[in-house]
């Protein structure tokens, strides 16, 4: 073999055993960077004070907490909470008697002295009401009074009262604040509780009679026939919304989920003292039979407004009368107010009170006037 071949091959050799222990190497030096990489990591699992780097920080909820405040706000509220069963007297038809019905919804205990807060359209026509405690017992209740328009009754029971229910202050309240609804869906199970938010405040809803129902509380947490004057619960325990309606679309393919409606419970409590005390609520009275004007009523008689009431009567003696208000007038507006789709009428008039003066817009015969107009009150008794 030449010289020249023997030191070619020597080369080769060393070649080779440089790449081999550079590979080796290179790979060893791999091996310790994934070994370290894990030690530092199962170190800083043990040791929370150690840091990986270029680590994002997240946050991490602890439902716990929630669940719990959830958990604590039924106890505390749940053996307030009632069901209501009434009985409506059946009607005479071409048959003879209907049999009566039975209709039921929910309600809760706002004094010691057995007094039930629960919705009008609950009881309103009905001759007998039994309520039904969360330990099955049942007691029979009075009708104190109701108020139709803000959709509120107050019922009385001699009987045990279980717990008061703590009243909180709705116009604290915020969109996205966690709340709780108490009732009994169908009648059929008692003290039924759904988890939601607040999803607005400020709602307003029309009756289609005339006039809206304000400022309510728009809710996903789940709202059944049956849980109509059951509590809307904050996290605290506290109420702060009764339970009073859910849409869920009207005759279109649309069916809306998650849409309930509860009056604010400082509302309610207005309205309560008023009937505890009284038997009623006091509200702004003139004393006339009337009906509403829309755009279609007034486009097909011709009407000079499209918005506003048609007196059809005007009571003897009442304020209406005194202020010469007359069969045929058309009043359009309260103190320079026009009556619209937003300003309905008993809206508008329930925001004075008995005793205050007010200017009527009207038109009579085709001609503009103002008449000046004191409040009575619309006392039942």
């Amino acid at each position: 073999m030449s010289k020249n071949k023997i030191v070619y091959m020597f080369l080769v050799v060393v070649i080779a055993g440089v790449s081999a222990l550079t590979g080796a190497a290179a790979g060893g030096f791999a091996v310790y960077q994934v070994v370290g990489m894990k030690q530092n990591a199962d170190q800083a699992i043990s040791d929370p004070s150690v840091k990986l780097p270029q680590a994002s920080q997240s946050l991490v909820l602890n439902s716990t907490d929630v669940e719990t405040a959830v958990t604590q706000a039924v106890q505390t509220v749940s053996p307030a909470v009632v069901t209501v069963v009434a009985s409506i007297q059946g009607q005479p038809n071409f048959f003879g008697q209907a049999g009566d019905q039975t209709v039921s919804g929910s309600g809760f205990f706002i004094s010691d002295q057995g007094y039930v807060l629960t919705n009008n359209h609950v009881v309103e026509g009905t001759t007998e009401v039994k309520v039904v405690l969360l330990d099955g017992t049942e007691e029979t209740a009075k009708i104190i009074g109701t108020d139709r328009y803000s959709d509120i009754a107050i019922l009385q029971v001699d009987g045990n009262v279980p717990a008061v229910a703590k009243l909180g202050n709705s116009d604290l309240l915020q969109p996205g604040e966690s709340v709780i609804a108490i009732g009994s869906p169908l009648g059929d199970f008692k003290n039924t509780v759904t988890v939601g938010v607040v999803s607005a405040t400020g709602r307003a809803i029309d009756t289609g009679q005339g006039y809206q129902v304000e400022s309510l509380i728009q809710t996903d947490a789940a709202i059944n026939h049956g849980n109509s004057g059951g509590p809307l619960v904050n996290l605290a325990g506290e109420v702060i919304g009764i339970n009073t309606l859910v849409i869920r679309g009207s005759g279109s393919s649309d069916v809306a989920e998650g849409l309930g409606f509860a009056i604010p419970v400082n509302t309610a409590q207005a309205m309560a003292q008023q009937i505890i005390a009284n038997g009623y609520v006091s509200r702004p009275y003139m004393g006339i039979n009337y009906q509403a004007i829309s755009p279609n009523i007034a486009a097909m008689y011709n009407l000079p407004v499209k918005w506003g009431i048609y007196v059809e009567a005007v009571a003897d003696g009442s304020p209406a009368s005194t202020a010469g208000l007359q069969k045929g007038d058309i009043i359009a507006s309260l103190d320079g107010v026009q009556l619209d789709e937003t300003h309905q009428y008993l809206n508008m008039l329930y925001t004075y009170k008995p005793g205050d003066t007010i200017t009527l817009g009207i038109y009579r015969d085709g001609k503009e006037l103002d008449l000046k107009i004191t409040l009575g009150e619309n006392n039942p008794a």
